[in-house]
């Protein structure tokens, strides 16, 4: 039997988008993978601009570089917090051996068994590196007294089970067991959630804190406004609760997966505001490079020029990133990101011979640093100036994202594949930034909702019968995609017909297996998993104390307005006053047709309807829901109670692929 390449399953899964018409791949038969679920194709992965056969598989050079200085591993490579929960399993990825089976790109599978590496490792001297215990890396850079911490992880577990394996094999050794400073890179929490866990006590005391100038703001709005549906598309995203197998979750291609302990914050006691400023710290020289709005919104790369390193933060990695992620976050600037790269290119010239980054393995040799940051500067630069073009020839974003295909150089570079990013979702992330949603097509202006829609697709099919018989003939035809889009359709019209989430459950999961793009994968057999057996909870929340802590009152204030239900507080009119003497300032709250409004002076208004006077944690606690405790109330207190009763308690568990 003639077996059709699984490259032609999916388009744009990674590094480009191409039509796949002819849309699905089988094997010579089908036939369970290692766990046992049934797959229907054979080897290979979704197109790209170089096929997955065309790539090197014989280069070990990677190999090598993420085994380079081993020293430790973690083992068991399980941290769990002080109740005995597990928020840390990298042993969970020991099946990541040999060849990839039928359920797996070979391309991702490969890129899954250089992240799921787990140890300390020497980055070169005085610079060390603990990676594969949480989504990100820790680097410790040795002082002259101790050690400055770089980028703590996501959780303090984990970041403190890190600290604890470098200092058995190294720390005690060289005499440097004490943080004597911590360095932050940028605003996301994988980087700095963990503070906590290397903290003495917990808290910084004396010890510098240095992060990108507009750490605190944005670092604490981007997790709280939109942080319940951020937090529930980030289970998708990393496949949270995915089983780790063969079929299920193999990493996220930036890592593994995000650990589950506990997230903080601190402030830091020193902003970098500008490329070139120098800070040394226990006796390191660090030289800044400030790249605002690419990766994150504040982000740094820094040189430590009598080392020899740079640290290239999460601007340049072995794997394209996201230009817009699909967790949800602001449209990154792709045209910004080229940019910073290449001033990073001549910042670092002559000045370093391993460039460490905050994901994955490091890069040595000026030649290869080089190379790596040209590679990643002219693949952001293509993927927005070719978007450009042709948005300015009148195509969409999806129109584009079929079409755009990588120059065939840029394509074979390992770290240009779209494991974390795609070509196609970062095209049209592009198209997003600068033409937003709408697309000129006025049939797009008023179209119904997911379940209207789909209850007229169906309806126009024949019924839920004819539609499921429809969508099983693009399935026998080999075109997955325009299957999962009659199944969605039906699935939304009827959400109690068994037969239709479970055919697409199959859709989803063969679309999963197919796909290079490790996030991509997750997606699909995280929705599948849903489909069979319902939503389950959450498992993250990164907006804790701390995080609730770093809000201004202004950005409290915020939170609370976004949670405001409109219509329910159409009626409510009312003047509130918040005196918070420690800020010595007052906040004028207006709730006005369903609009929560202020302003702030040093004055309490005589006309308020109530007043409020409370220190900042009463206030959080306030706005939190744990009530008014110890505040002081003067005026209606009743009219709080209105108030709150139109404040709406966030989902964190909604409904995705199911109204």
């Amino acid at each position: 039997m003639t077996s059709l390449n699984r490259r032609s399953l999916i388009a744009a899964a990674g590094v480009t988008a191409v039509a796949a018409s002819a849309g699905y791949a089988v094997g010579s038969e089908p036939g369970p993978d290692p766990d046992g679920v049934t797959t229907t194709y054979g080897k290979g992965d979704a197109p790209s601009a170089v096929d997955e056969s065309e790539l090197d598989f014989g280069d070990k050079d990677d190999f090598a570089d993420a085994d380079k200085g081993f020293i430790a591993a973690l083992t068991p490579g399980v941290v769990k917090d002080e109740k005995g929960k597990v928020v840390w399993d990298s042993d969970s990825y020991d099946f990541l051996k040999g060849d990839a089976p039928r359920t797996a790109s070979d391309s991702l599978w490969r890129q899954s068994k250089l992240a799921s590496k787990q140890g300390l490792y020497k980055v070169t001297d005085r610079v060390y590196q603990v990676r594969g215990l949480d989504l990100s890396n820790i680097t410790m850079v040795e002082g002259d007294r101790g050690i400055i911490v770089i980028d703590p992880l996501l959780a303090a577990e984990t970041a403190a089970a890190a600290l604890e394996l470098y200092r058995e094999h190294r720390g005690k050794k060289a005499g440097k067991t004490e943080v004597t400073g911590l360095v932050i890179t940028h605003t996301h929490a994988d980087h700095f959630g963990g503070c906590r866990g290397v903290l003495p006590d917990g808290e910084p005391g004396d010890i510098p804190v240095l992060a990108p100038e507009g750490f605190m703001a944005h670092a604490a709005a981007e997790n709280v406004y939109a942080g319940t549906a951020m937090e529930r598309r980030a289970a998708y995203m990393y496949g949270a609760q995915l089983p780790r197998s063969a079929s299920g979750q193999i990493g996220c291609g930036l890592g593994q997966t995000t650990a589950s302990g506990t997230t903080g914050l601190v402030p830091p006691t020193k902003d970098v505001t500008e490329t070139g400023q120098t800070e040394v710290i226990d006796g390191v020289r660090f030289e800044f490079q400030m790249t605002p709005g690419t990766e994150a919104p504040a982000e740094m790369n820094f040189l430590l020029p009598e080392l020899n390193a740079v640290c290239i933060a999460e601007i340049a990695l072995h794997t394209m990133h996201n230009i817009i992620t699909l967790r949800g976050a602001p449209v990154r600037d792709a045209r910004q990101w080229a940019h910073c790269l290449n001033e990073a290119i001549a910042l670092c010239e002559g000045k370093a011979d391993v460039m460490f980054t905050t994901h994955l393995w490091p890069t040595w040799g000026e030649k290869n640093i080089r190379e790596m940051l040209e590679n990643q500067r002219d693949l952001y630069t293509y993927m927005h100036d070719q978007t450009l073009r042709m948005i300015n020839r009148g195509m969409t974003g999806p129109e584009i994202a079929e079409e755009i295909t990588l120059p065939p150089a840029l394509a074979k570079a390992w770290e240009n594949r779209g494991y974390y990013g795609s070509l196609s979702h970062n095209v049209k992330g592009i198209y997003q930034r600068y033409m937003g949603w709408f697309d000129g097509n006025p049939a797009h202006l008023w179209e119904h909702p997911p379940a209207a829609q789909g209850k007229r697709y169906v309806k126009a099919l024949g019924g839920k019968k004819a539609a499921l018989a429809e969508a099983k003939k693009c399935v026998k035809e080999k075109d997955l995609r325009f299957a999962a889009t009659l199944l969605n359709h039906l699935v939304f019209a009827e959400p109690e017909y068994e037969a239709a989430k479970q055919e697409l459950a199959k859709v989803y999961t063969d679309l999963g297996h197919a796909s290079e793009n490790a996030v991509w994968r997750n997606f699909y057999l995280t929705g599948a998993k849903e489909l069979r057996g319902g939503v389950e909870k959450t498992p993250t929340n990164v907006a804790g104390g701390d995080m609730m802590q770093a809000l201004s009152v202004d950005q409290l204030i915020d939170m609370m307005a976004v949670r405001i239900d409109g219509p329910e507080a159409w009626d409510l009119t009312l003047r509130m006053d918040w005196n918070l003497p420690s800020e010595d300032r007052v906040w004028h709250l207006t709730l006005r047709n369903g609009a929560l409004t202020y302003l702030s002076d040093g004055k309490t208004d005589p006309d308020a309807d109530v007043t409020l006077t409370m220190t900042k944690p009463q206030l959080i606690g306030l706005v939190t829901g744990k009530g008014l405790g110890d505040v002081k109330v003067k005026g209606d207190a009743s009219l709080l109670k209105k108030v709150w009763d139109v404040v709406e308690e966030p989902n964190p568990n909604f409904a995705i692929v199911t109204p």
